[in-house]
């Protein structure tokens, strides 16, 4: 009896084991699905196993979100980079610092990166016309046209302004000299220079002059340097600058200041004079504030550091300069932000130090040069080393409101530049697609007619010689 069961038993055994044995031969993909036979998928797992069975002949049964129609995803924007993205800049540098010595600091993927995963939507928030987004300057380096850099400090100016120097694809490059602070910058077969900055004609407008002093200077400065038989042509200032986001701009400069920096040589030229000491005075009584504390550094009244982007970029004889006494607060720091963000909005270019890559695209395409090697993104700087809690970041925020201000509107501009940048080259880039396509079924078209009828003679010519010989 127990051999007769055995034997009715060993039959179905075999046959189910020689279906699983073909049919994992058949369909090697559900190799992870069998083993999975039975079990009902964990959260977060269906998507997996759906996208590695592309081969499969059955799919589970769709959800009711899933036979919803989906929106398409959105456009591959820019993030908003993490606070204290910079690279040094100053005229006093330090050794340490992330551009002398970027072997030292550790160098993190950029965040515009597409490979960094899906990126934010940029939403607008600011109405702009369209010539206040389309930026391309007909830049004349072979003429009299002069790129002038507003350096502002510790907006990662220094290494953008090397790059004005040292990494611009030229007919004819600038000559930098080691040792030497400043390049020669000339004109293809002149001697004369084509950009007004740091490392070309030095500060010649006084250390990191803003927008009233270059306004005023540069003009006579380049007159005085150009031949006299160039005076009676035009000459166009294309104004361009870099702006980074307020707190950490703050904190490197408060940490530029520990280390004995001053910048108490700079001029503050306004309406033809500087500002005297009643008007602007200063926040240590020695040489330098070093080891100053972020406590101290901020309660200084009158320091410059606060709203910095925003002084410099206005018209300050609006306000009366460094007189205040002219106008009450509140009309002063409207009228001052309201002149920062229209000089900035007609200014040729500016860029933002926490996006990188698309400081040097808006660049390129503005002035129709082109950089030999990619711009870096360096996530690691004093300034996104310094801790500090939520209080501190308040009160620097409350100190350089006007910054935040600028800065929200600057963001928005660039981005909002770079995406219609971005639109019209892929516009230009489809029309250049379809002209190649028209122009090859045009070719097409002038070419098989003409191997046909030669066919047609062939054949005719053929089929007469064959009559005459019948």
């Amino acid at each position: 009896m127990d051999e007769r069961f055995n034997k009715w038993l060993l039959t179905p055994v075999l046959t189910l084991l020689f279906v699983v044995i073909m049919y994992q031969y058949v369909s090697p993909s559900c190799t992870s699905s069998c083993a999975n036979f039975g079990e009902q998928p964990r959260a977060g797992e269906a998507g997996q196993l759906a996208a590695a069975g592309p081969a499969r002949r059955a799919q589970p049964p769709l959800e009711e979100w899933e036979r919803r129609p989906q929106l398409p995803p959105p456009p591959r924007g820019p993030p908003e980079g993490p606070r204290g993205v910079a690279a040094s800049e100053d005229e006093d540098e330090d050794p340490g610092d992330p551009e002398e010595e970027g072997e030292e600091e550790e160098e993190e993927p950029d965040p515009e990166a597409p490979e960094n995963g899906s990126l934010l939507r940029f939403v607008p928030r600011f109405n702009f016309t369209l010539k206040d987004l389309t930026r391309f300057v007909d830049f004349n380096i072979k003429g009299r046209d002069v790129i002038v850099f507003l350096h502002i400090q510790k907006t990662g100016g220094t290494t953008f302004g090397r790059h004005l120097v040292k990494n611009i694809r030229l007919e004819q490059p600038c000559s930098c000299k080691a040792g030497q602070k400043k390049c020669t910058c000339h004109r293809p077969g002149k001697k004369e220079t084509w950009l007004f900055s740091r490392f070309s004609t030095g500060w010649s407008c006084g250390l990191h002059a803003d927008w009233t002093e270059l306004t005023n200077c540069v003009p006579a400065i380049m007159e005085k340097k150009d031949c006299p038989r160039n005076h009676s042509h035009t000459r166009n200032f294309y104004y361009i600058t870099m702006l980074r986001d307020p707190v950490s701009r703050y904190l490197s400069e408060w940490k530029h200041v520990q280390r004995g920096a001053t910048w108490k040589t700079s001029l503050h030229m306004c309406d033809g004079r500087s500002p005297t000491p009643d008007e602007l005075p200063t926040c240590y009584p020695g040489d330098d504030w070093s080891g100053v504390s972020l406590r101290e550094f901020m309660d200084c009244s009158y320091n410059l550091a606060n709203n910095r982007q925003v002084r410099m970029l206005a018209d300050l004889s609006l306000v009366g300069c460094y007189n205040l006494t002219f106008m009450n607060e509140s009309e002063r720091n409207t009228i001052l932000l309201q002149s920062a963000k229209n000089n900035l909005k007609n200014m040729a270019f500016f860029g933002l130090t926490e996006f990188q890559r698309k400081t040097q695209f808006l660049f390129e395409r503005t002035f129709n040069l082109k950089f030999i090697s990619p711009f870096t993104q360096f996530n690691i700087t004093r300034a996104s080393n310094v801790e500090i809690n939520e209080g501190a970041r308040q009160r620097i925020e409350e100190l350089n409101f006007l910054d935040m201000q600028l800065y929200e509107y600057a963001k928005d501009l660039f981005q909002q530049r770079y995406h219609h940048t971005k639109q019209l080259e892929h516009q230009r880039h489809r029309q250049k697609r379809r002209e190649e396509r028209r122009l090859q079924r045009e070719h097409r078209g002038h070419r098989w007619p003409k191997e046909d009828g030669n066919t047609e003679g062939a054949v005719t010519e053929d089929y007469n010689s064959q009559v005459v010989r019948w």
